[in-house]
């Protein structure tokens, strides 16, 4: 533990960097060079300087982090006031304390991160009861989370430090709102106080006295400017939530996100703040609305609201419509592992697909689905298995429903053109056995001819820029997968006396499963034979040319 650190070296043992390179990090190549500074707009106005470590850096402080969080989960002592950087807490736990009350009291602390300076840092890691360190771990600990004197904005570390520093004067703020009769809260250095007490008022002179004197005592001051006191028959706000009822985002935030995403389906691109946006920013802005729509309560797909439905719209665009990848979709997690590792070996024979850097680092031109909880909860793709592309493909088809809108034809009517790339679904090769995936799917979704287009040829085209794909057949197989793929001695492979198997349920004391085998095989691709890799290959660069050379065709003919 970080506590039990007694001098550079174990700090540097403990943080898994060599000696030497920390004392060159330290003395030679400097920290302070490995900033970088730039502005980001604050959402009240104006920008907040921002000072990134590099990725060297960012490391090491993301380490330190860990063992500081680590470390304080062993103190059991969770400040319950502090409601940021803190795992299961958020703005919206520190809302949800303020809610239904009388009155609401925002404070400010101003330069928050730049009043921990360097020394104060130092002094903390030294005097601590609960750390005591050697003045030379306390110094380099200083030194790896500092910046020009103080705690960056942008480094891992400055939350969790800023957290410890600050225990004692929640400590000491709690005390204070509980003469008032108030509760409090702080995110960073956002202070919250609220109460139904209807004569706080009559002593606010009093309460306000005390607590800037308290802030100052804390080495902190108060921006007076942004103090705001707020009753309940006005909106209250809390760290940028209404909480007057329920926890809720402002109607106009709304408003405007809901705008920006009419601008950029029907043009291309929107606007925040008179600077173009990006798709990252628009899905901040949905996710910010949506967590606040759904906290306390679980997502449920078939009874998604308004606001929520407008969310699922924008996940359809962004990864189906708007892709700027052709998009593979596969029915396992580990398929796409083999996928990268193929590409890896035959990038020369590939360039289409896959760069390598002078570095040596891959660049795919093309994107894997990563099924994430977004996802599932806003489109129903669920994390494995089939009913992912059963449930991507409702989303195109005219069977659609109230649940699974025909996304595909809302976009293209709006835009007036079709998707830029294509989403390609690739299935193992099993559609001469009832019951499998692919089979299921083409008897309830696939006309005639689009079935004996897939077994000529491998793959055929759904709908709009959607292809349905399978697997290559293997020589002398009727039902092949991926896995069928790989040379028979690397299937054969034995790790640790265990062999390998394709089956979802194993005795796992003689056999070891996809995972693991996904995970050999991205270790060791420089050594496998790829060939059979090939025609499938070849099929996906094929259709996504095909589909650049139809679509650019079509542009100049408008």
């Amino acid at each position: 533990m970080i506590n039990e650190v007694k001098n550079r070296n174990e700090l540097a043992d403990l943080l898994g960097i060599p000696h030497k390179r920390l004392t060159y990090l330290l003395y030679i190549k400097h920290l302070e060079n490995m900033y970088t500074s730039f502005e980001i707009p604050k959402k009240s106005g104006g920008q907040r300087l921002i000072n990134a470590p590099n990725k060297e850096l960012k490391l090491i402080q993301r380490k330190l982090a860990n063992e500081l969080y680590e470390y304080n989960s062993k103190l059991a002592k969770t400040n319950s006031v502090s409601q940021a950087f803190e795992k299961g807490k958020s703005i919206f736990t520190n809302a949800k304390i303020h809610r239904k009350k009388r009155f609401i009291v925002n404070v400010d602390l101003e330069n928050f991160f730049d009043n921990i300076h360097f020394g104060r840092v130092r002094g903390y890691f030294i005097k601590n009861k609960n750390f005591q360190l050697a003045e030379e771990v306390a110094t380099v600990i200083a030194q790896l989370t500092c910046f020009e004197g103080s705690l960056p904005q942008g480094a891992p570390t400055s939350p969790i430090i800023s957290n410890y520093i600050c225990n004692i004067f929640d400590l000491r703020i709690i005390k204070l709102a509980k003469k008032y009769k108030l509760n409090y809260t702080r995110y960073a250095d956002d202070l919250t106080f609220s109460s139904n007490d209807k004569y706080f008022m009559e002593n606010w002179d009093a309460f306000w006295g005390k607590l800037k004197k308290e802030v100052e005592r804390a080495g902190f001051h108060l921006n007076e400017k942004k103090t705001r006191v707020s009753y309940k028959d006005s909106r209250q706000e809390v760290t940028g939530v209404v909480v007057n009822e329920k926890i809720s985002v402002k109607r106009e935030y709304y408003k405007n996100t809901r705008a920006m995403a009419n601008n950029l389906y029907k043009t291309g691109e929107f606007y925040i703040n008179g600077e173009k946006g990006s798709l990252n920013q628009l899905e901040g802005r949905f996710t910010f609305i949506n967590q606040a729509e759904c906290f306390g309560k679980k997502t449920n797909f078939n009874q998604l609201n308004g606001r929520e439905k407008q969310y699922q719209k924008f996940l359809f665009f962004k990864y189906f419509f708007a892709n700027e990848k052709p998009l593979i979709v596969t029915e396992g997690k580990t398929d796409v592992i083999y996928l990268k590792a193929a590409l890896k070996k035959m990038y020369k024979d590939y360039p289409e697909l896959v760069m390598r850097d002078d570095k040596g680092v891959f660049h795919y031109n093309l994107s894997f689905l990563k099924k994430s909880k977004r996802l599932k909860n806003y489109l129903n793709i669920q994390s494995d298995g089939a009913d992912t592309m059963k449930n991507i493909y409702l989303y195109y088809s005219k069977q659609s429903n109230n649940n699974y809108p025909q996304y595909i034809k809302v976009f293209e009517n709006i835009r007036g053109s079709s998707p830029q790339n294509v989403v390609i679904m690739l299935f193992d090769n099993e559609l001469g056995e009832k019951n499998r995936p692919i089979s299921n799917f083409c008897r309830a979704y696939v006309k005639d001819e689009q079935k004996a287009e897939l077994q000529e040829k491998l793959y055929t085209l759904l709908e709009s820029n959607l292809f349905l794909m399978m697997t290559p057949l293997q020589e002398g197989k009727e039902l092949s997968d991926i896995e069928d793929l790989f040379p028979e001695k690397v299937l054969n492979i034995e790790i640790e006396g265990k062999k390998f198997t394709k089956e979802d349920k194993y005795d796992k004391k003689k056999n070891y499963g996809k995972d693991r085998f996904s995970k050999y095989v991205m270790k060791n691709y420089g050594k496998i034979n790829f060939d059979d890799f090939r025609p499938l290959l070849d099929k996906i660069k094929f259709i996504i040319m095909q589909y650049k050379e139809v679509n650019e065709g079509v542009k100049k003919n408008c």
